[in-house]
């Protein structure tokens, strides 16, 4: 392809369906499309359709998956593909894996292509686990010689052993993700697709899985293709991000300013100022408000959603209750921009205090240092009555903590940490 050995390129990849059928749905639109197939036209309903938003009701009965696609991924490379879900992402990882055709565009690549879309994608349900292994390497174009040499390595990195003789239609599905990818992962395809299936194994595969996808890209040249909503697992494991938003790609490049854009663009939050409301709905006990203010050294109240470093924070919850509330115990949850919970603001664990109360009251609470590290923040809060929870609104408020000289030496603290903590360094003799 290119001497940047370019190992897939993809050109003007575009999906149409049309909604609530299966394929175009119509005899006529069938013959249209086939007469004009014949006479050498272009199919007649690419100009029709909406952009794939599914949050709003469209007019037309088609619609873009995806709409002008166009990547090139080198060998050794991992792209992470990510976006809000029903972006697209899926569909493009079908049409990579030829599990679909595109409706327009082509795509060019060197050597296997090994998936892993959906739990359980290609194993029979009646095979035991190991004849699973030798039909899915025989899928991916393996010898059986080949996969026979690999075997105990797939079996050992699966951790299904002991059920290895057993039909998969007794797995659980982290057992057949388990399986699947190891199968994957082992027979050497110079592409690898990975879609969301690695959230159905749990922490100790997910930690090896991401493990072997690193070993296999850097240490054997080949290429992952890694779909997650999990941002700390694509930062840490991609080379290269792409945002897909409504079917269209909005960025492609480095994988740090892609996952700054995912969380740019209001993936968690509509509202980028110091406070929400919240609509009033029709329950006993309601959040309604929600501000949030800085306090810095001089202690003055600031608001906006923008916080230097080592200033404290204040939040103030509005709350409506049609009853008295007991008990009551109030939380304050911050979470960084990769889903990591930084910090719990409880009540009940600060304080000794009982509070009730009924009709509107606002509850506030002081977090001084919280010594956070630069970037972007999603709050939580909660509300429970003798340990049950009433009311809650997750990731409702965000806000960026600005670099700042905290420790007054003209250097700034950096790094990918949750914190910084000042310290008192001194050199002795012995």
């Amino acid at each position: 392809m290119s001497q940047k050995n370019i190992i897939l390129k993809v050109e003007n990849i575009s999906k149409q369906y049309r909604l609530g059928v299966v394929g175009t749905g119509t005899l006529s639109h069938d013959l249209n499309r086939f007469w004009h197939k014949i006479r050498g036209k272009e199919d007649p309903y690419l100009k029709v359709g909406e952009t794939n938003d599914r949050s709003t009701k469209g007019n037309s009965e088609y619609v873009w998956a995806l709409q002008d696609i166009n990547f090139e991924v080198e060998q050794g490379e991992v792209l992470g593909i990510i976006g809000k879900n029903g972006a697209g992402k899926s569909t493009l990882l079908k049409i990579l894996s030829k599990v679909t055709s595109p409706t327009t565009g082509s795509i060019k690549s060197k050597g296997r292509i090994a998936s892993l879309l959906e739990v359980g994608t290609g194993f029979n349900p009646e095979l035991t686990g190991r004849e699973n292994i030798y039909l899915n390497g025989a899928i991916l174009g393996m010898t059986k010689k080949e996969i026979t040499s690999k075997l105990d390595e797939i079996i050992e990195f699966s951790g299904c052993q002991r059920y290895i003789d057993t039909p998969t239609k007794r797995y659980s599905s982290g057992m057949t993700v388990r399986l699947a990818f190891a199968v994957a992962a082992f027979l050497e395809p110079e592409i690898l697709v990975v879609d969301e299936v690695l959230a159905v194994g749990d922490a100790e595969f997910q930690k090896k899985a991401i493990g072997k996808m690193q070993d296999i890209s850097r240490e054997g040249g080949r290429t992952v293709l890694f779909v997650s909503h999990n941002m700390a697992a694509v930062k840490s494991l991609c080379t290269k991000g792409m945002l897909i938003e409504n079917g269209k790609t909005v960025f492609f490049g480095d994988i740090n300013k892609a996952v700054d854009l995912y969380f740019e663009k209001n993936i968690y939050v509509e509202n980028n100022s110091n406070y929400v409301d919240f609509k009033i709905a029709n329950q006993e006990v309601q959040f309604t408000k929600l501000e949030m203010f800085s306090i810095n050294k001089k202690e003055e109240y600031i608001r906006s959603n923008s916080v230097l470093m080592g200033d404290s924070l204040t939040f103030v919850i509005s709350v409506k209750a049609n009853r008295l509330v007991n008990n009551i115990k109030t939380s304050v949850v911050i979470m960084n921009a990769n889903e990591v919970k930084v910090v719990a603001l409880r009540s009940h664990e600060m304080t000794d205090v009982v509070y009730q109360s009924e009709g509107d009251f606002v509850i506030q609470v002081r977090a001084d240092n919280l010594n956070l590290m630069p970037g972007n923040y999603f709050i939580t809060i909660a509300m429970a009555e003798n340990n049950q929870t009433i009311s809650i609104k997750e990731e409702c408020l965000s806000f960026n903590i600005v670099e700042n000289d905290v420790f007054g030496t003209g250097k700034i603290p950096s790094g990918e940490y949750l914190i910084y903590s000042n310290a008192t360094w001194e050199l002795r003799k012995k």
